[in-house]
């Protein structure tokens, strides 16, 4: 059982008029309980080649922040004040989400019980990724989700040359190369036929975007690995982005390197459903089996 919260932070999601509405009421309703409350609005997205580390409003003393948007939202947020090591809650305003388990619906039922101090934290892991070009430090990044190269909508084929601790794995052609963490894995990299994993193990995934030889396949590889992808001589554009987020031009021979990152992030779990009800909902498991059954 922890204590109950003497400060905590609210993030919403920019120019959503739902969320500014809804955040003015969980502030009242902290407020009213004698809880200290921060707000900030998410900023817009970030643009290309900003890869700078967002600064925040809240301030790294409160026992956790509330994120009121969507998957995209909390990314967003982690990015601003995971850093710190604050607990971070999930309210989805919209459809179900991965990481923001709680629907506006149950928002005030279950925040009494995280109030009283019915709270569990989950650890998850980060990426950090850097981008080298000339062996100088031209990019750095913590991410939660995935790093992702991507080529150009009208670009050829890329090759990516891939070595993990310094041993070469191969050369990938393909569109492009995803490299997901654990909670990731139900992101882009599953799209890309990725693997599922359940989100709080220690794993990186490694997974090519239409690679032009079938038999490259998605590989799952031990937290400890350093990944480092050198980009091929192309004159195409390439970018590699930050959970979907934050983008960066890369260059021919430019060497991107991906490893665990030293911090984590720490999200606080529903008292109302785990994981696995979440994946059945989001991704419709056993509707069809159930509907045919009914017929």
């Amino acid at each position: 059982m922890a204590k109950p919260p003497k400060s905590v932070g609210i993030i919403f999601k920019h120019n959503l008029g739902p969320a500014k509405r809804e955040c003015q009421r969980l502030r009242d309703w902290f407020t009213q309980r004698g809880i200290t409350v921060y707000t900030e609005e998410m900023a817009s997205r970030s643009h290309l080649n900003q890869c700078l580390e967002e600064e925040t409003s809240i301030p790294d003393t409160v026992d956790w922040v509330v994120v009121l948007g969507g998957d995209g939202t909390l990314l967003g947020a982690a990015r601003k004040v995971g850093r710190y090591g604050l607990p971070l809650l999930g309210i989805n305003l919209g459809g179900l989400g991965f990481l923001t388990e709680v629907p506006l619906k149950r928002l005030y039922k279950d925040m009494e019980k995280l109030v009283a101090g019915q709270i569990e934290v989950e650890t998850r892991l980060m990426l950090e990724a850097s981008v080298l070009r000339h062996n100088a430090e031209k990019c750095r990044f913590s991410v939660l989700n995935d790093v992702v190269i991507n080529k150009g909508a009208l670009a050829r084929i890329i090759d990516l040359r891939v070595s993990i601790d310094g041993r070469f794995l191969t050369t990938f052609r393909a569109d492009g190369l995803i490299v997901s963490s654990p909670t990731g894995s139900t992101g882009y990299n599953l799209s890309a036929g990725g693997p599922i994993l359940y989100p709080n193990l220690e794993a990186l995934i490694l997974t090519p975007i239409c690679p032009f030889t079938l038999t490259q396949r998605p590989i799952i590889l031990p937290f400890t690995s350093v990944i480092e992808i050198r980009m091929g001589e192309h004159n195409e554009v390439v970018t590699l982005t930050f959970d979907g987020q934050v983008g960066f031009d890369l260059m021919d021979n430019d060497r991107v390197i991906v490893s665990k990152s030293e911090k984590k992030l720490k999200l606080i779990k529903s008292p109302d459903q785990d994981y696995f009800d979440i994946l059945r909902t989001k991704l419709k498991w056993g509707e069809s089996s159930y509907n045919n059954a009914s017929q």
